[in-house]
C-alpha cells in the first residue's frame, strides 16, 4: 500500500478510544495514528474473515505459543541448571564423608532408577531414610 493510493474519510471514535490509540501507536512502531488504525482494520479484517481464511488465526495462535513455550523453555532450563548445581554440590559433601564401595554403588544406582520410575518423580526423603533405616 503506497502514500499516494490513500483516501481521506471522516472517522468517527470515542474519545476513550481515541486515547488508547495516542497511547498505543508509538509501542507499535506506527508513524503516525492513521497507521496504527490502519493496521488495526487490517488485523480485525483477518480475524473477521478467517472463517474464510483458515490461515490467518493459526499464524496468530503460533506465534502467540511459541512466545510462551521459549519462555517457559528458559524458564525450566535455568531451574535445572541451578537444581543440577545443588544436587553436585550434595553429592561432593556427602561422596567426601562416605566410604562406599563400587558394587554397593551400582546396586543403590539400581535401586534409585526402580524408585523414580514406580514414583514418577516423586521420590520423599521420608521413604529414602525408612529404606536406609530398614523400616
Amino acid at each position: 500500500m503506497t502514500e499516494e493510493n490513500k483516501k481521506r474519510f471522516p472517522l468517527w471514535i470515542y474519545p476513550e478510544t481515541q486515547q488508547k490509540v495516542k497511547e498505543l501507536y508509538g509501542k507499535d512502531n506506527c508513524k503516525s495514528q492513521s497507521e496504527f488504525i490502519e493496521k488495526a482494520i487490517i488485523f480485525y479484517s483477518g480475524y473477521v474473515s478467517s472463517k474464510d481464511n483458515t490461515k490467518f488465526l493459526p499464524i496468530a495462535i503460533t506465534s502467540a505459543l511459541a512466545g510462551i513455550v521459549e519462555n517457559s523453555e528458559n524458564r525450566m532450563a535455568r531451574l535445572l541448571f541451578k537444581l543440577a548445581v545443588e544436587m553436585s554440590m550434595m553429592m561432593n559433601i556427602l561422596a567426601s564423608n562416605a566410604e562406599i564401595d563400587e558394587a554397593l554403588l551400582q546396586k543403590l544406582r539400581g535401586k534409585c532408577i526402580n524408585d523414580v520410575k514406580k514414583t514418577i518423580g516423586s521420590v520423599t526423603f521420608e521413604e529414602v531414610v525408612k529404606y536406609q533405616k530398614g523400616k
